[in-house]
């Protein structure tokens, strides 16, 4: 596979950023949403643990790993619908985290999707 030119790289390097800092935004929502801010039930930490896929993934999204990016796309899918559907049946605070979780994962998919796309059509042209 050939890989991007460095401008291309040095284009898609604020998309990078991006992905890594709205990931780190959404793990750390994610922990103060259902440890403090709003808990489904108060004292049940249980769900905090839906943070560990996200905490998984940030390494390799920090080290720009095209590969790490790809799957936790499909993965941050998940909090992307969770946010919609708690934002619309949950009420007060909890709909406010749920709509911000909706946004953050909304930010990391195209940020993620628009830094890996160079990478992806490098692979393609490779192969004709």
């Amino acid at each position: 596979m050939r890989a991007p030119s460095v401008d291309e790289t040095r284009n898609h390097g604020a998309f990078a950023l991006g992905a890594t800092v709205s990931l780190a935004a959404l793990i750390a929502l994610t922990l103060l949403w259902e440890l403090w801010l709003a808990p489904l039930r108060p004292g049940a930490w249980a769900l905090a643990l839906k943070a560990l896929p996200l905490a998984c993934a940030l390494p390799g999204v920090a080290k720009r790993n095209v590969y790490t990016l790809q799957w936790s796309c499909m993965l941050v899918l998940l909090y992307l619908a969770e946010g919609i559907v708690r934002g619309m049946s949950d009420a007060g605070l909890s709909a406010r985290l749920a709509w911000l979780e909706a946004l953050l994962a909304l930010a990391f998919f195209v940020c993620a999707i628009a830094y890996v796309a160079p990478f992806k059509r490098a692979a393609r042209a490779a192969k004709r």
